[in-house]
């Protein structure tokens, strides 16, 4: 047992020194300024006002979280920031750009706050499609859709249609989806929204995984205790204005006031010691309450359902959920295995006999030589990703903007990049679509041909 004592006291509140430090560092991902949106009716009236006059900054590697009420804007301004609205006023800048820029789109991953998935595809068939739009290859596709699909507890109900799953099991895919480009700028509006507990444990895992990679995270709720667990900074709305912003530490430290958790006590023991705390602050402090904690419902909860699995109870809802997939793990693993691969081919070309330069490999070359080209392009993009980094001036739509136009220009004398490369042999996939317009062609031809023998018939 525990006993847990609070009593006052003059303890000054924590400093947002550290994380204002840390901020000077880091590149804004995302800048609203004097942004607003109003809503209008068919006679160009005002008819509601969902932000107004909104100045927001998010850095990158930052896990930010927007709170407040029903109505009070949050999800507007996450379509703002997408581009799915046009604001009425203010600008919107995201990793530079405007959000319009399509160029944009391929670094963010969003879930809505209901998710619109085709009922007629499965889990692993909606996973796929999300993967081609996005031009993933077909191996990273099936390697990234398997983790995902264990990630998110859903491999034995991968084949039925979406239509079947339940609203959690659908939540699990739309997660999924958000997360199949790897993005660089999560967006999740009330990801938690139809999940039981042990779904919402896994999203603030998630949320926490991502976040110590360095990922860019927007986290919308207006189910507090979700957001306090993961976010690194968070502003509460109402109105379309932001009433209060900081840290946690800055919101919710509680001013006057000590806490102490100490093993179980007698009521002799409780009472020296708020004897002793009368007698040193001259009686104007003292004991507040005393009580023995308890267990949290949350915690009652995932031990019973785990306990049940342990028994290998049978059920036809989703699963729990494995380890984060791989691909979205910390980048120092991806890392420290290309090094490894790259020191031990060195190693073999220093070798007598061995050439001194490691061939290409060949096109259908597979493990270890044919993950190095992707270890070493990863390592590439991120020295260039620093490269880029410039830092910016205290107006920080101005200097967004300024970035996005130098990328502009010097993106503009390269040639432009085809969307991806078609697939080859059996890879290819005409669809009904193709297939129609092939039987088309042959007939046509081959009632071409049948005129033209008629023609030569009757001039014989």
């Amino acid at each position: 047992m525990m006993q847990e004592s609070t009593a006052t006291s003059g303890q000054a509140p924590l400093s947002s020194d550290r994380h204002a430090a840390q901020q000077e560092h880091r590149r804004p991902v995302v800048g609203c300024q004097q942004l607003s949106k109003v809503f209008q009716d068919f006679w160009v009236r005002d008819r509601a006002r969902a932000v107004d006059k909104l100045d927001l900054v998010i850095y990158e590697h930052e896990v930010f979280g927007l709170l407040g009420p029903n109505g009070s804007g949050k999800s507007t301004i996450i379509k703002l920031i997408l581009g799915l609205l046009k604001p009425t006023h203010g600008r919107v800048v995201v990793f530079g750009k405007p959000p319009t820029d399509v160029a944009t789109k391929k670094r963010i991953g969003y879930l809505p706050e209901e998710s619109y998935l085709y009922p007629f595809l499965n889990a692993r068939e909606t996973l796929e499609y999300y993967g081609k739009l996005f031009g993933l290859d077909h191996r990273t596709r099936k390697g990234r859709i398997d983790e995902l699909l264990e990630m998110v507890g859903l491999e034995h109900a991968q084949f039925r249609p979406v239509r079947e799953y339940s609203k959690g099991m659908q939540r699990r895919i739309g997660i999924a989806q958000a997360l199949i480009n790897d993005p660089d700028l999560l967006i999740l509006d009330e990801p938690t929204t139809g999940l039981d507990p042990i779904g919402t444990r896994q999203v603030k895992d998630l949320i926490l995984e991502l976040g110590r990679r360095g990922k860019t995270i927007i986290l919308s709720s207006h189910l507090l205790t979700d957001v306090e667990d993961v976010v690194d900074r968070m502003a509460i709305l109402y109105g379309g204005k932001i009433r209060d912003e900081g840290t946690c530490e800055d919101l919710l430290s509680s001013k006057g006031r000590t806490q102490i958790e100490t093993d179980e006590l007698d009521d002799q023991t409780i009472a020296e010691i708020d004897e002793v705390i009368r007698r040193r602050s001259g009686g104007e402090k003292s004991i507040r309450s005393v009580s023995a904690p308890r267990q949290k419902l949350e915690e009652l909860f995932l031990g019973i359902v785990e306990k049940a699995q342990t028994e290998k109870a049978s059920t036809s809802g989703a699963m729990h959920g494995g380890s984060t997939a791989a691909f979205l793990r910390a980048e120092e693993e991806s890392a420290e295995h290309g090094e490894a691969l790259i020191d031990s081919l060195m190693s073999d070309s220093e070798a007598p006999g061995v050439s001194g330069s490691v061939p290409d490999a060949p096109e259908g070359a597979q493990g270890p030589v044919a993950d190095l080209g992707a270890d070493l392009g990863s390592v590439s993009g991120s020295v260039s990703g620093s490269d880029r980094e410039a830092d910016h001036e205290p107006s920080v739509i101005g200097s967004l903007m300024d970035h996005g136009d130098g990328e502009d220009d010097a993106s503009a004398g390269q040639e432009e990049e085809p969307a991806g490369d078609l697939p080859k042999g059996e890879e290819v996939d005409l669809g009904v679509i193709g297939s129609l317009l092939d039987a088309d062609a042959d007939g046509a031809d081959s009632a071409d041909s049948d005129e033209e023998g008629d023609d030569k018939e009757s001039k014989g």
